[in-house]
This record gives structure tokens, sequence and C-alpha cells, in this order.
């Protein structure tokens, strides 16, 4: 249903030219030819960055050179991401598996059908427009024939306005997460000292983990305990969760059983950790692991929030990586040897000192999950703002001399 006022057009009505796409074959790169924007390039490549066809091959294809007002899309691989042209884009063109969209001023305004593409509904018909198996992309025909709502101008403006604050609004707390992930690892740094020169001051103690803990290898006691992996950003999570299905099949029979407070190292290296990450069991009261993780637990006297802030803080990677003596993985793990990890060595302050130090790291956590939910709200947040927005559900007030 079409709200009061409102339009409903297909994509190309609504420009000023043809919607097309670009360069078909770029050629040689020219380093002082015309650039030419690629998917990878969205949302915010440098000009710098660009591949660079000759005059003769641009001039070609006249029609994608893009002009202020312009948005660009995304024909395949991530289909339907979309942005402005940006002032440093305009007079380049664009490559084939990106789509020049002329949106007409008289009808739309740019920043509104931007939002308009990304909303849900238009992503989803995208989707579903889409064709090909290997490489699944839509084509011009198809994305010209996209049906987007379309109010009245002056609406369209308050709509793109409000959208774009809570934009700016999202931007803002992502850059202070960001902040605070860096004065984070700064201040680990600092209290924990430098991995790469493996002091830190005030502490003269290092031990290996083997003086600090024992090595635990139990088998499961027969009884019913979730079976879990590691994720390298979010710890101990149900194996049916993350790959929705049961992963494990028989092999579970030889999966170690860790209890609360117990540490597991998965060899497994990840853009997070490159050497493997290591984690502690504190949302399960117990689960079952892989037998090819390293686990173990800290003897009496220790702080276990110390050491858990340590190994967060990647202490151990420089360590770890002297270990590979190979860029050959076994399955996707590093071939680290479990008696050569638990070698590795750690520093190890007094007790009193080490629960200071997860004292300060502790209040950092906690600023950084606080804008994690703030950050999470605001997105989820704008999500139903643009759902009822972009659908008519919820009217923004216009003055009837700008209706006019």
């Amino acid at each position: 249903m079409v709200p009061e006022g409102w339009v409903k057009a297909s994509l190309s009505s609504i420009c000023r030219d043809k919607i097309s796409y670009g360069v078909v074959q770029t050629g040689e790169h020219i380093p002082d030819g015309v650039p030419c924007l690629r998917v990878a390039d969205l949302p915010s490549g440098s000009v710098g960055a660009m591949i660079r066809t000759s005059m003769e091959i641009s001039n070609s294809y006249k029609r994608t050179i893009l002009q202020h007002g312009d948005i660009v899309l995304a024909l395949r691989g991530d289909i339907g991401l979309s942005c402005l042209v940006k002032r440093e884009w305009v007079g380049i063109n664009i490559t084939r598996g990106v789509a020049r969209i002329p949106a007409d001023n008289s009808k739309v305004f740019p920043e509104f059908l931007l939002w308009e593409l990304r909303s849900p509904r238009i992503r989803g018909e995208f989707l579903r427009r889409a064709g090909g198996s290997a490489l699944q992309e839509i084509s011009i025909g198809e994305l010209r024939c996209v049906s987007v709502l379309i109010p009245p101008l002056p609406e369209q403006e308050k709509i793109a306005k409000i959208l774009s604050t809570w934009d700016q609004a999202i931007a803002t707390t992502e850059q202070l997460l960001e902040n605070s992930h860096q004065q984070k690892k700064a201040l680990m740094q600092q209290l924990l000292g430098s991995p790469e020169s493996n002091t830190q001051s005030g502490v003269k103690d290092f031990k290996r983990i083997s003086d600090i803990a024992e090595r635990i290898q139990r088998k499961s006691d027969g009884c019913e305990h979730p079976v879990l992996t590691i994720s390298s950003l979010s710890g101990f999570v149900r194996q049916d969760e993350k790959y929705s299905r049961f992963m494990a099949g028989k092999s579970v029979e030889s999966y170690i059983l860790l209890r609360r407070g117990e540490f597991a190292y998965n060899k497994g290296n990840s853009k997070t950790y490159e050497f493997g990450c290591i984690f502690d069991l504190e949302s399960f009261e117990t689960g079952l692991v892989p037998h090819v993780y390293v686990c173990f637990k800290l003897k009496p006297g220790l702080s276990h929030r110390y050491f858990k802030y340590l190994f967060e803080a990647d202490y151990l990677k420089p360590q770890l990586g002297k270990l590979v003596n190979t860029g050959v993985r076994n399955n996707g793990l590093l071939n680290i040897k479990p008696s050569d990890f638990m070698n590795a060595k750690v520093p190890v302050p007094v007790l009193d000192e080490q629960e200071r130090i997860a004292d300060i790291l502790h209040a950092a956590s906690m600023q950084i999950s606080s804008l994690e939910q703030r950050l999470a709200c605001l997105m989820q947040e704008k999500k139903a703002l643009m759902q009822q927005l972009l659908t008519g559900k919820r009217r923004v007030k216009v003055d009837e001399l700008e209706l006019a």
C-alpha cells in the first residue's frame, strides 16, 4: 500500500540519464590515466588507490563518468552496497561491477534515494533479482526495474536529515569505541609491558605457563555438557549456534571437559589473533571443547583476572610467532606443540599488584562494553526508524509552505 502523497516508481523513472555500468575491460594500468571506481573501492576508496585506464577507453563510456549528486551501487559481490559520489570522485569512471545512478533532483533528493536503496526492503529486492551461480550479480536491466517509494521532496529531505543525524551519532560512537580500544591497548602495554621487549615496569619475575598452571586433559564424565568452540571475537560460544549445526560428531568422545574459570588456547589463526587466542570459560559452568585446544587452570595464589587480561592483550604473540616454524597449516591450525605453548613465559608480579592491574583493566573493559551496548542500541533504533520512515508508517511533519 502506497502512503498518501507518495508514489511508487521504477528506479529508472527517477533518473535524469540512463542507469549504466562502466568500463568492461580497463586494459593495462596507466599511472596517469583516468581512475576507475571498482566494487572494492566502495564506499570510501581513495582515487590514488584506484586502477587507471586510458582516456580513449574512458571516453567510450562517457555515460558513466561520475557527476555530483550521482549514486554508485555494487552490482556484484555485496550487491546493493551504495554511496553518494564524493567530491574527489567527480570526473572519474566506473567498472563493469558498479552502476551509476544519476538521480533527477526535480524528482528525488539524492540523499533520500541513498537511504531508500540501503533499506532492507530494497536490498531484499536486489537479491531476489540477482542471477548467477558462482558469482551473484544483478543486471542493469533488473536494477532499472527496482521499485522505490518516493514521498514529496520536502518530506524526502526531512527523512534524509533525520537518518543522517542517527548516522552521525553512530559514527561518533564508533570513533569513541575505537579510541577506547586504543587507550586500553596502550594501558595494557604500560601495565603489562611491551610484548616485543618482554619486559614490564617493576616486574622482574617471569615464569613459564607450566610453572603457574596445570594442563587439563580430562575427558567427558558422561553427563550432558554443551559442546563449545572459541571465537576470536566472542570467546566461548556453543558450536551449534556458531555453525547452525552440531559439528563434532563422534569426535566429541575425545573432547576435553572444561570447567568455569579454566583456560583454553585455540591455535587457529585469525585476523584478531594471528597466532591463536586464549580465553577463560566464564559464560558456562562446564563445556566440552576440541581436544586440539591446549587447556589449563591456574595454580592457587594467582589472580585469575590478571591473567585473563594478559592473554586478552595477546601478550604471547611474539613468543607464539617464533614457535611457528612453517606456514603450512594442519586443518587450519598452527603447528604449535602443547609443550612449547606451556613453556611460554609470562610476567608474574606479586598478587597485590596483579589485582591492582586487573582493577584498572576491568574499568577500561567496562567502558568498552558500555560503548558497544550503546552502539548496538543506536544501530537497532536506526534500523527500526528506517523501516518506519521509508515505508510511510511514520510520517514526518512538513510545513504547508514547503509542500506548496
